[in-house]
């Protein structure tokens, strides 16, 4: 089979149209189509049908789209491997991240990427995991940080690579006047009644705070959707609502809140994730510099 209709076949199921990936191969859509039909003509299978006005995978299209997926990162890890052995760390490299990574892991990471690959241009989009994984997979993005809570894990696309940073617990914060705040541990099913704080409404963040409550029997009512944490912090020492409050995003507790664990304990992965494709030395020392911030961070953490 010939790589180039491969390559095309992986562009629309990547980008969901034929315009779409003839846009990111910067060719014309005629031009994606007559590569597909003769992908069409060597496999023997139908590998497009219409739907409306566009068109979508068959099952032998999805079938054969993972396959192209998995011979072009192949491709691309040999030839960014081959590309290692003789370039330098430098150009731009595009991160997106969340808002508690980008301040407690990415200074220190792009402190130390400037000292030692100073040809290395990053720049930096903020966003929860429902944004940049797509920016990610469209290539809008080269490395992002996401997080993944155990209550409701994060789906990372096919073309994506990812690896664990650290994991984080998520402690409860009340307001100090609430009669459990007296207790060090609360189990979840007592937070019943309760106002929240939380993050942008419909968010990521905002859907695993109400799955994870939800899971034992709590219909949380969110009062204030607020994109930060420290300002939930506000609101609960305010006595207006609860909020639930990773570490890795936790700054002095402000007077008026008490922070408890919970039972059970609820935690989140932090991952870095980059298109398995697009690896090579910028993507690479990226990921490295996040890995050694992340651990040093969390290090940090745990002697405090």
């Amino acid at each position: 089979m010939n790589l180039e209709r491969l390559r095309a076949l992986h562009a629309v199921a990547v980008h969901g149209s034929i315009a779409a990936a003839a846009e990111a191969m910067h060719v014309t859509p005629s031009g994606v189509s007559q590569q597909l039909a003769k992908l069409e003509r060597e496999t023997g299978h139908a590998l497009l049908e219409p739907q409306g006005r566009g068109v979508r995978l068959t099952r032998a299209g999805h079938v054969l789209a993972g396959h192209a997926a998995r011979v072009l990162a192949q491709l691309s890890a040999a030839a960014a491997e081959l590309d290692g052995l003789r370039a330098d760390v430098t150009g731009p490299v595009r991160l997106g991240a969340f808002v508690t990574a980008a301040r407690s892991v990415l200074p220190p990471a792009l402190a130390a990427l400037r000292e030692r690959h100073p040809g290395l241009t990053p720049t930096l989009r903020e966003g929860e995991a429902e944004n940049v994984l797509p920016a990610l997979a469209r290539g809008d993005l080269d490395v992002a940080m996401v997080e993944s809570w155990d209550t409701l894990p994060t789906p990372f696309p096919a073309s994506v690579s990812n690896v664990l940073l650290s994991s984080d617990v998520i402690d409860l914060a009340l307001p100090a006047a609430h009669p459990l705040a007296r207790r060090r541990t609360v189990d979840l099913h007592e937070l019943r009644g309760l106002r929240w704080a939380a993050w942008t409404a419909g968010g990521t963040c905002e859907k695993q705070i109400v799955q994870t409550l939800r899971e034992h029997n709590v219909d949380p009512d969110i009062a204030c959707n607020v994109a930060d944490y420290a300002t939930q912090l506000a609101f609960v020492a305010a006595g207006l609502a609860a909020a639930m409050i990773p570490r890795l995003g936790r700054d002095p507790v402000p007077a008026g809140v008490r922070m408890l664990a919970t039972r059970p304990v609820v935690r989140r992965k932090i991952y870095v994730a980059w298109r398995t494709e697009a690896a090579g030395p910028a993507v690479d020392a990226c990921v490295e510099a996040l890995r050694a911030a992340a651990e040093h961070f969390m290090e940090d953490r745990l002697a405090s």
